[in-house]
C-alpha cells in the first residue's frame, strides 16, 4: 500500500485497544495523527497527542470517533484514560464543515450534529465488509456467553438465531459447527429457504409465540423489536435470551424483567471479547474508507 495516507491529517477522539492497532497503521502508510483522550503509550509514539480535543481536531481532514460513537447523551468515551468529550463541547466547532467523519455507529444525537455542522458522515458498521469481518468476532462472543450462563451444552441444544443477515448467518453456521439444533427466524422467505437448505429449520416472525417454546438458547441480531412480551411470555423460564442488535436492542427487556426471563443486551461484542482482531479489522478497512470519502482513489 505504500504512503498511501501521505499528506492527510487525521485525528482521533476516544476509544479503547482496538484503536491503537488502526492508528498504528494510519502512521505506516503515512497519515499525521493527532489523537486525545490517550495515555503516552509507547505504541502511539509517532502519533501527535493533545490533552485538549480542539487542538487534535483543528485542521484535520478527518475525524474517526469510536465504533461505538456518542451515547445517547451525547458523549464519546475513552475507555484507556477515562476521558469523555461531549458534542455540546467547544471542539466540535473546530471540525471544518465538509470533514470527513468515521464512526461505527452513528445516534440521533451524532448525526444531529453532523448536519448541522455539514460533516461528511459514514457509518462504517454497515458497511458490508465490516460487519461480515466483526461478525466472526460477534458470534464467538455471543457464542462464549451462552456457554457461561447455559446449565447444558450448545451441542444437542435448541438454538434459535433472529435473522440471518450477516451476523446471524455466521451465527449460526458456528453453532450448526457445535452440534446446536439451530432453527433460523426470518422474515425473508430466500432467506428462510436458504436456511432450509443449509440442513436448519426456519419459521417467519409470525410463527415465533407459537415455536419459541421449545428454544433453550435465543440469539437475536434484529435491531427492532421482535421479542416482544407476547413472544417473550410464550418462551421456556429456562431459556437464555442473548441480544446482539445495536442498543436498544429488539428485546422487551422490561417485559423480560417482569416475566422472569433471562434477556441479556450484547452489542459491541468484537471489541470486549477480541480487541486485537477487532483492531485489525479496522486497520484494514478504514484507510480504503478514508480514500474512498476523501474521493482519492
Amino acid at each position: 500500500m505504500g504512503k498511501m495516507l501521505a499528506g492527510i491529517k487525521i485525528a482521533l477522539l476516544g476509544g479503547d485497544a482496538r484503536e491503537i492497532i488502526l492508528l498504528q497503521e494510519l502512521v505506516r502508510l503515512g497519515a499525521e495523527v493527532r489523537v486525545a483522550g490517550y495515555p503516552p503509550l509507547p505504541e502511539l509514539k509517532d502519533c501527535l497527542l493533545f490533552k485538549e480535543a480542539s487542538n487534535a481536531v483543528r485542521q484535520a481532514d478527518v475525524l474517526i470517533l469510536p465504533v461505538p460513537g456518542a451515547d445517547e447523551r451525547g458523549v464519546i468515551k475513552g475507555t484507556l484514560t477515562g476521558h469523555t468529550f461531549r458534542l455540546d463541547e467547544g471542539w466540535v466547532d473546530e471540525v471544518a464543515p465538509g470533514t470527513l467523519v468515521l464512526v461505527g455507529v452513528a445516534r440521533p444525537v451524532l448525526k444531529k450534529v453532523a448536519r448541522e455542522k455539514g460533516w461528511k458522515l459514514v457509518e462504517t458498521a454497515e458497511r458490508d465488509e465490516m460487519a461480515i469481518l466483526n461478525s466472526v468476532p460477534t458470534a464467538e462472543g455471543a457464542i462464549m456467553m451462552a456457554l457461561q450462563e447455559m446449565p447444558v451444552t450448545l451441542h444437542g441444544s435448541e438454538a434459535f438465531v433472529l435473522g440471518l443477515g450477516r451476523t446471524g448467518l455466521t451465527l449460526a453456521h458456528m453453532l450448526a459447527g457445535m452440534g446446536a439444533r439451530v432453527t433460523v427466524v426470518d422474515r425473508g422467505a430466500a432467506d428462510r429457504a436458504r436456511a432450509l437448505a443449509l440442513g436448519w429449520r426456519a419459521i417467519s416472525f409470525e410463527e415465533l409465540p407459537t415455536a419459541i417454546g421449545w428454544a433453550q438458547v435465543v440469539f437475536n441480531t434484529v435491531p427492532a423489536p421482535v421479542l416482544t412480551e407476547e413472544v417473550l411470555a410464550a418462551a421456556s423460564p429456562q431459556c437464555l435470551i442473548i441480544d446482539l442488535a445495536s442498543a436498544p436492542g429488539g428485546t422487551d427487556f422490561a417485559a423480560a424483567q417482569k416475566l422472569g426471563r433471562r434477556a441479556v443486551l450484547a452489542p459491541g461484542l468484537p471489541g470486549k471479547v477480541a480487541p486485537q482482531t477487532a483492531g485489525e479489522i479496522l486497520a484494514r478497512l478504514y484507510p480504503r474508507f478514508i480514500l474512498d470519502g476523501l474521493e482519492r482513489l
